[in-house]
């Protein structure tokens, strides 16, 4: 897709506040850090329009980017941080499973693993249960550029291992970097969607 426009509809916390365009939505989660707003930054051709943090655990809200009034992507909190409290881990875990479970719009979402490091028990604790709810789930390992191409192959079979893959399950390496799997992550996002 070629994004020309861009816009933060809302942060929402509640069902009552989400949109109500009908358009299809794509969710973006993984642990906090991974690279959910570089992503969704390359994607829609931004450079700093997702705020980017090197705090941990700054977005606290499930954030609705509408582009090019088609589709919208959803920023979800990012999930392990340990500075956190328990109360706010489990508001947003109620939130993020509201969301996920309930929501019509969602047509798949998109797992980010940081691809310098093997998949923590979170991440595969949250693959499982997208996979349990029978959403599409599309897995991208983020910050290839960190990592040597003769390691790509040790990382795949890493994360398949770890998250336990389920057959035909699709796998993209990506680098902001270089935008190295932009063109697939588009690709899969459109197929999900029907928005070209």
């Amino acid at each position: 897709m070629d994004v020309n426009q861009v816009d933060l509809t809302i942060s929402a916390v509640r069902a009552d506040q989400y949109p109500t365009t009908g358009y299809p939505e794509i969710a973006l989660v993984g642990r906090s850090n991974v690279g959910k707003s570089s992503l969704t930054n390359t994607l829609i051709n931004r450079r700093n329009f997702a705020h980017t943090s090197s705090q941990p655990g700054k977005t606290q809200t499930l954030n609705f980017y509408d582009v090019e009034n088609q589709l919208y992507f959803v920023d979800v909190p990012g999930y392990g941080y340990a500075k956190v409290s328990k109360k706010q881990r489990e508001e947003f875990g109620q939130m993020i499973e509201q969301y996920l479970t309930q929501r019509q719009q969602l047509r798949g979402v998109i797992l980010l693993v940081d691809a310098r490091h093997t998949p923590t028990a979170d991440d595969a604790q949250m693959y499982q249960w997208l996979t349990y709810y029978h959403l599409p789930v599309l897995v991208v390992a983020t910050k290839t550029d960190k990592v040597k191409p003769s390691q790509y192959t040790k990382v795949i079979k890493e994360v398949k291992n770890k998250l336990q893959f389920v057959k035909d399950q699709p796998l993209i390496l990506f680098s902001a970097t270089s935008k190295r799997g932009k063109d697939d992550v588009w690709h899969w996002i459109e197929k999900q969607t029907g928005v070209k």
